[in-house]
């Protein structure tokens, strides 16, 4: 499958620059995969369309990743912290980062973050770093929210409890802690990385190299998804957890899982999603789940009945 497939206009006033309030009042498009059918709902009418599904949430919590640094030159970088490796030790992406180099101590330059320490250049802006300290930086918004945000919390789930992420796991966001009760759900985690938002740069689909993110899931939690009638995923890395334990992956461990259109779906029954960005592995995922040609004819749907797209947008639901 060609990149460019996975290519879509959007106009720039439908990527949402601030979430809804209440949370569980953001749009739901729903699409019926039996019969072909759309309907547009609220997100808080979400039990109404669940027949028997087990929710299956990602509970992983974003670090304060984003740090504005200094280096002894004076010249200024961005670190973003993606997976802590040690204790002290994390995988990050700095920038600029062409003139950068190992031993380099960079200081805060705003606020409380820590200094830290270049380690090695893992190549492609990923650097090892040593950080001075837990992280006190910026909650790490998308590029594509320009605007300043009241409350950083708002972009954390109802649910988020184990720190580790570099960015939200955005279909969870529209919960509230009254609409999560109203369903039968369990949680595992998935660290998102670099993997998840590092948009496809080859010609095709398949040559996109997964490096990988972390997960663990309870015993009783995968005992639960594994015996359910029928499970609903919410968002595309609760998906990848799920189905690399239907492959026999471990409880606990890294998942490359990349799932793209002709993948064999063993465990989850039915998808919530965000609308995402163009030639990403999020959308090459949603059209593995709900077919390519769907996938487009939805996303034309959604621009026509101007829903709002991306992290702080609107939610479909593929049943």
């Amino acid at each position: 499958m060609r990149s460019n497939e996975l290519d879509y206009d959007l106009p720039r006033e439908l990527i949402a620059q601030h979430p809804v309030e209440p949370r569980d009042a953001s749009r739901l498009l729903v699409f019926d995969r039996a019969t072909g059918a759309v309907r547009h709902r609220t997100f808080r009418d979400l039990p109404e369309e669940l027949g028997g599904h087990l929710v299956v949430v990602n509970d992983t919590r974003v670090v304060p990743a984003r740090l504005l640094l200094c280096r002894e030159t004076g010249g200024e970088v961005e670190v973003l912290l993606l997976e802590r490796r040690e204790d002290d030790v994390w995988e990050a992406l700095a920038r600029p980062s062409r003139r950068l180099r190992a031993g380099e101590r960079l200081r805060p330059r705003v606020g409380g973050a820590a200094p830290a320490e270049l380690l090695g250049d893992l190549g492609e802006g990923r650097w090892l770093v040593r950080l001075a300290g837990e992280p006190h930086g910026e909650v790490p918004l998308p590029p594509y929210i320009h605007e300043p945000q009241a409350d950083p919390e708002r972009y954390q789930t109802v649910f988020a409890h184990d720190a580790g992420s570099a960015a939200a796991p955005t279909a969870g966001l529209h919960f509230s802690t009254a609409l999560l009760d109203r369903v039968d759900h369990v949680a595992v985690t998935l660290h998102v990385g670099l993997d998840t938002f590092r948009p496809l740069t080859e010609e095709t689909v398949e040559e996109h190299a997964i490096h990988g993110e972390r997960y663990r899931v309870d015993p009783a939690a995968w005992a639960r998804i594994d015996t359910a009638e029928r499970v609903l995923a919410v968002g595309t890395t609760t998906t990848r957890v799920v189905e690399s334990l239907a492959r026999g992956g471990p409880l606990e461990g890294r998942t490359d899982l990349y799932i793209t259109p002709g993948f064999a779906f063993r465990r989850v029954d039915a998808l919530l999603t965000n609308f995402h960005l163009p030639r990403t592995t999020l959308l090459a995922l949603v059209m593995a789940f709900a077919g390519v040609e769907e996938t487009r004819r939805l996303y034309a749907v959604a621009v026509e009945e101007r829903y709002r797209f991306y992290s702080f947008g609107d939610a479909m639901l593929v049943l």
